[in-house]
């Protein structure tokens, strides 16, 4: 009996760490290929835009056959890091959603994080599976009415700061007497901030943006003192929003009972 159950244990903990590794796959194949093709279609070299085998793909070592890069850096850090969460949620059972449901979540906020860093992006098709997975979240978590008042706050308070950017950016370059088309954040950043709003549900989401707010200034911080260090700073240099707001929702998500447990 002991040696089964022994064996049983081993099954299942081989079984999480290959759950691991497909949600590893699954992150790095979409921002490989989203960003690029705006579709789901086989996977290409990111350095020459040669298309993979699906065997090349999945073989890490291998590097591309066309112009012989390997894979990247990040390639191996995702699988290592969805590896460790999903052990992580295999061993510490979340009170708001199942293993699956967690560790798709996850997934999520690992492409949309990826691609937002490597290309300053969120696009159309994250955020549509997004609005369609959070609002069934809320549901879940918060009931109907909660969930849809998150959302539209959400959207609504980063609407505000994206339009205000907008006319924050064109004054600045109106002083400078430069034509400029940037933006303090993207209108990428509003949806997923309505997303966000739609896991949170209301009045949730008034803490996520509280937190991401607070998380933004730090991180910001620290990047603009290396940046003057290294002295490679630059004036309304971009920042990524969208990682701050993946951080705050998993923070409130992930490891609401542990924040509790402190406070009390």
């Amino acid at each position: 009996m002991e040696i089964f159950l022994d064996t049983l244990s081993f099954i299942v903990i081989a079984l999480v760490i290959l759950a691991g590794l497909t949600s590893g796959f699954l992150v790095n194949y979409i921002a490989d290929v989203l960003p690029i093709k705006r579709r789901l279609s086989k996977p290409l070299c990111l350095s020459c835009g040669h298309e993979y085998g699906w065997i090349d793909y999945i073989n890490w070592y291998r590097p591309c056959p066309s112009c012989g890069i390997h894979h990247s850096l990040r390639t191996w850090l995702v699988y290592f890091l969805f590896v460790g969460l999903s052990l992580w949620l295999w061993l510490r059972p979340q009170s708001n959603f199942n293993y699956i449901i967690g560790l798709l979540l996850l997934v999520y906020f690992g492409v949309v994080t990826v691609i937002d860093l490597e290309y300053r992006l969120i696009l159309h098709p994250t955020s549509i599976f997004g609005a369609i997975f959070g609002f069934l979240i809320g549901v879940d978590l918060h009931g109907i009415k909660s969930t849809i008042l998150g959302g539209l706050v959400g959207f609504g308070v980063m609407f505000f700061i994206y339009y205000f950017g907008r006319l924050f950016m064109r004054w600045v370059a109106r002083r400078r007497g430069d034509i400029t088309d940037d933006e303090a954040i993207g209108f990428g950043d509003v949806n997923l901030s309505g997303i966000v709003g739609l896991m949170l549900g209301w009045p949730g989401i008034i803490a996520g943006l509280f937190l991401t707010i607070i998380i933004a200034g730090i991180v910001s911080l620290v990047y603009l003192v290396l940046k003057l260090v290294t002295r490679r700073y630059q004036a309304f240099m971009a920042i990524p929003y969208g990682p701050f707001l993946v951080a705050s929702t998993i923070i409130l998500l992930y490891f609401i009972d542990t924040l509790r447990t402190v406070a009390n």
